[in-house]
């Protein structure tokens, strides 16, 4: 059976049919939403993103350069420039390390954790110096999570040991000799290059002798 798809059937369907009505609000919607997401990404996030890569050069060379104090004036405002985008990420992370150098460790966790980087390592780094921020404010049980944390987050044969030592070193700073043991028996035999470097045996034995 043949239909009539004139123009004044097409509005009539369109008026008496509460379905029909919603399914083209919603995909006309969806296709504004989708226009405009990608508008966006097109004309204002990539250039700004691409703007931002370039902005914390100079804080960075600052900091490099052993001058905190510009530094942070520097990337304060390129942090909140470019909030969301690659170059305000790594500023925030520059800036968090030169606060930290200054031993403003509240002020730094607090600009760590608003730091997002899809880059692995750098990733893997903003965790365990949160966890450097807790030690250093001694909370430990916070720190040692933090650390363990970060060695789980992309297992390897540097910062996964390096990052199970703090935990083991906060451990003992909380008396649980018992978890610190664990994990120095965990490092000598699952990463004996840094295991030599760090003679772990040492502290395999100070964790025996005090857990007893």
């Amino acid at each position: 059976m043949s239909e009539n798809f004139s123009e004044s059937s097409i509005k009539e369907q369109f008026k008496s049919n509460s379905k029909l009505r919603l399914t083209t609000y919603v995909v006309g919607g969806l296709a504004v939403i989708t226009l405009g997401y990608f508008s966006y990404k097109q004309f204002i996030f990539n250039p700004a993103n691409e703007k931002s890569k370039s902005a914390y050069f100079e804080g960075l060379n600052y900091a490099e350069k052993d001058s905190t104090d510009a530094s942070i004036d520097i990337l304060r405002p390129v942090v909140k420039k470019f909030d969301g985008k690659i170059g305000g990420e790594v500023a925030q992370f520059t800036l968090a390390r030169q606060l930290m150098s200054k031993g403003e460790f509240t002020k730094a966790l607090d600009e760590l954790e608003g730091v997002s980087l899809d880059d692995t390592y750098l990733s893997v780094m903003c965790i365990g110096l949160q966890g450097d921020c807790k030690s250093e404010m001694k909370k430990y049980a916070d720190a040692a999570g933090l650390y363990i944390q970060a060695a789980d987050k992309d297992e390897n044969d540097f910062t996964t040991p390096s990052y199970l030592f703090k935990a083991a070193i906060c451990h003992e700073k909380l008396n649980d000799f018992e978890t610190a043991l664990s994990l120095y028996n965990k490092i000598e035999n699952g990463y004996p290059e840094f295991s030599n470097q760090k003679s772990i045996k040492k502290y395999i034995a100070r964790a025996t002798r005090t857990k007893k």
